[in-house]
């Protein structure tokens, strides 16, 4: 079953009248933007990728935390899209948006505890250009856009810095810098924003 930009804006919707904190909702908003502004770009240098698609899957990406808390979110999530008999695209981004490289540890907050089903996904995975666009887009929104330098920032003073810190920051500015090489120019061009949220 397909989901339109409407009906996944809607679910958030219904999700912030039961959630105690709005926060991850207000994200998924300025992922879902930032992807189709960022997929949009891509494809006016006719390159194929779909913005609408970029967009509604940065709209459910974190959709696992409707149903809990942040931690398992992404398993939480996936289970719950597939469920509700959403295509496989929808469920999946619920699971590939933390991980970069197809490396269960190339992710903030630490080594994940180890899920085998998880695992063995992220490894053979073949990642679309829209499930790398929500990565990065992951990677600069809060409820705002940053550079990546502020938001992986942020993302250290919140969940710490562990024995995989640096290989994520690392991986995630290469993942910037292919965005840019895809573009043509530097991704924060397309965003003016980021300058007064610096």
């Amino acid at each position: 079953m397909k989901l339109t930009i409407k009906e996944a804006k809607d679910i958030l919707e219904k999700a912030r009248i039961n959630s105690k904190d709005q926060r991850w909702i207000d994200h998924s908003l300025c992922v879902g933007k930032t992807a189709e502004k960022i997929a949009a770009s891509l494809r006016k240098n006719n390159i194929e990728v779909d913005p609408t698609k970029a967009e509604t899957l940065g709209y459910i990406h974190d959709i696992g935390k409707m149903i809990g808390p942040s931690k398992g979110h992404a398993i939480r999530g996936y289970q719950y899209m597939k469920e509700q008999g959403y295509d496989e695209e929808y469920y999946n981004i619920c699971l590939t948006h933390s991980y970069l490289n197809n490396d269960i540890n190339c992710i903030a907050g630490g080594i994940p505890e180890d899920i085998p089903f998880r695992t063995k996904f992220i490894q053979n995975h073949q990642y679309t250009l829209e499930e790398k666009i929500i990565n990065l887009c992951d990677l600069m929104c809060t409820t705002k856009i940053y550079t990546m330098d502020k938001r992986l920032i942020e993302l250290m003073i919140r969940k710490g810095v562990y024995s995989n810190t640096q290989y994520h920051i690392k991986e995630a500015y290469k993942l910037k810098e292919y965005f840019d090489d895809l573009l043509g120019y530097n991704l924060y061009d397309l965003f003016p924003e980021i300058k007064k949220n610096l």
